[in-house]
């Protein structure tokens, strides 16, 4: 039978209270978020398979994570969102910023922007060249095209019948049009379609909804799998560390409230907790660079130097125009019946601003012409405010943010202490490297120009934030200083790679180097970010982990 799900409360385990033991499982999965889900529900397929799942958050039984704009209310809410914060980053002027992490079934697929981006050809193409055979692109497009539901239906790109849902977005905006339009003029191509290997173009963003209501992991996943005997599910689970019989991880020790359980695993234990949660679990067991573990207080089991290394993400340059002649969200919002407008329509129609993504209109292009491929990506708004949280502001506006999709600058992820409660120490380095400040100067100038296009001109554009006053490139780095903030696509602490690489720390079987019966699975084994939003990415990494893991298992029996 199912065990019961149960909602996470931060209670210290009894003192001295002895360990209660959930049995012995074929496959333990810590993690129930987008690769999680995806993993539970291929290993469960065979019913001779004993699966448990471990979740450190609770059920996804709010009514916020389902409306797709209560985004809003998830980010930054401890029900759903582990509330990381950076350290203060040079990079960003000495601030230090808050690192959503999803912590709820489903993971970030809870709370995210909903938008389906595979990335580009390169990306793979990329991996495959860094030494990890089968994640070229020619390798991962059927995978993608195998879990996907695509609303228009089966052709050479894409699936259909799968479990992950692909919708159009259910509303427009004429400013919206107008800055395709102004795109166009500044030589960006439309397109309608993102996830055809080369995504340069502007358009729609097409969303992980099904009829206005957000498709999580937990979903589309999850919950089929959760019908089957041989799966097991505890949420409220706070992973303390793994456990080994010599060189071989054994099982794992875990809190669930006050109680403190273990789980034995007969074959494997994956590693599904993300980019964060994966390399801290990893450190806590004694699984990683050996100067960092002693300095924590942890006995080192094996010295893996890549452990929450090679942190990568996409910083998010939030620019501002006040505009005139043309609606925004801004004033409807505030409009004293907006509100109740927004609701009703929701309520009866399921469209409006309630079925809003982050981020409705996108463009992906290069920062300057001797780029090989697009280095960014545009994620347009009919609204603005202050910072993620704030009010809307009271005059019309909207917001271009854009991001550098292949950062070089390099981070880390690491614990702070031996304490599976104390948060990890997150150091994403954003523009560190000079390349990267130079990409965000270029990024904002072409911003500008679009604004400058004669499809924007009836809206009178002016720059709120940064500001006009910022036009060297040294000006325009610190700018974006000033401005930048997380777009939450943190990945690459457990990165995949050859035995010649030492900062490797998965093999592109996804198994950790050191041990045994050991894999990691989810957005931390990507060796360089994809080029877009890294949620389909990962269950893509899922999927074909499944296939690798049941492989293996065949081979065993």
């Amino acid at each position: 039978m199912l065990q019961p799900l149960r909602m996470w409360h931060p209670i210290v385990a009894q003192i001295g209270a002895p360990m209660q033991s959930l049995g012995t499982f074929d496959y333990i999965i810590v993690g129930a978020g987008s690769a999680g889900c995806v993993l539970a529900n291929r290993l469960t397929r065979d019913p001779k398979v004993r699966v448990l799942l471990l979740e450190a958050g609770g059920k996804d039984n709010w009514i916020w994570i389902h409306i797709p704009v209560g985004y809003l209310y998830c980010i930054g809410n401890p029900r759903t969102d582990w509330c990381y914060t950076t350290r203060e980053e040079p990079g960003l002027n000495g601030r230090a910023i808050g690192y959503a992490r999803g912590r709820v079934l489903g993971g970030s697929s809870s709370i995210n922007a909903m938008l389906c981006i595979r990335g580009q050809r390169e990306d793979y193409d990329g991996w495959a060249g860094l030494g990890n055979p089968g994640w070229g692109w020619d390798d991962v497009l059927p995978i993608f095209k195998r879990f996907e539901d695509y609303h228009l239906g089966a052709d050479e790109f894409h699936g259909e019948g799968g479990e992950w849902r692909v919708e159009r977005q259910r509303l427009k905006w004429k400013l919206l049009e107008s800055f395709r339009e102004a795109a166009k003029q500044s030589g960006i191509p439309e397109t309608d379609d993102f996830n055809r290997g080369d995504n340069e173009g502007c358009g729609y963003f097409e969303v992980n909804q099904r009829n206005g209501v957000r498709w999580s992991a937990s979903k589309a996943f999850l919950r089929p799998a959760m019908q089957r005997p041989n799966l097991t599910v505890v949420t409220g689970a706070l992973v303390q560390r793994l456990t080994f019989e010599g060189t071989r991880i054994s099982g794992i020790e875990f809190l669930e409230g006050a109680v403190q359980r273990s789980a034995q695993s007969r074959v494997e234990t994956i590693l599904s907790a993300g980019s964060i949660g994966s390399p801290q679990i990893l450190q806590l067991s004694g699984v990683g660079p050996a100067s960092l573990l002693r300095d924590r207080g942890v006995p080192v089991a094996v010295d893996l130097p890549g452990v929450g290394e090679n942190l990568q993400d996409h910083l998010q340059l939030r620019t501002i125009y006040k505009v005139q002649n043309v609606r925004t969200l801004n004033e409807w919002y505030h409009r004293p019946t907006g509100r109740i407008e927004m609701a009703l329509q929701y309520a009866f129609t399921r469209r409006g601003p309630l079925t809003m993504a982050p981020s409705q209109l996108g463009a992906f292009t290069r920062s300057d012409p001797s780029r090989t491929r697009a280095n960014l990506e545009y994620h347009i708004q009919p609204l603005s405010l202050d910072k993620f949280g704030s009010p809307l502001h009271t005059f019309p506006a909207f917001t271009a943010s854009v991001c550098n999709l292949q950062p070089r600058s390099r981070g880390w992820v690491r614990i702070a202490t031996s304490d599976a409660h104390d948060a990890p120490s997150i150091a994403p380095n954003y523009l560190d490297d000079e390349d990267d400040r130079l990409v965000a100067a270029d990024a904002l100038r072409l911003t500008r120009r679009i604004m400058a296009a004669p499809a924007m001109r009836p809206f009178a554009p002016e720059e709120y934030l940064p500001g006009a006053s910022y036009q060297t490139d040294e000006e325009l780095a610190r700018a974006a200083g000033d401005i930048g903030a997380t777009i939450f696509h943190p990945v690459g602490t457990c990165k995949m790679g050859p035995d010649t690489d030492p900062m490797a720390v998965v093999d592109a079987r996804l198994r950790v180097r050191g041990v045994q019966g050991l894999r990691v699975v989810d957005a931390s084994v990507m060796p360089t970010l994809t080029s877009g939003n890294t949620n389909t990415p990962t269950m893509m990494i899922a999927e074909r982990a499944s296939e690798l893991i049941l492989e293996d298992l065949a081979a065993r029996r």
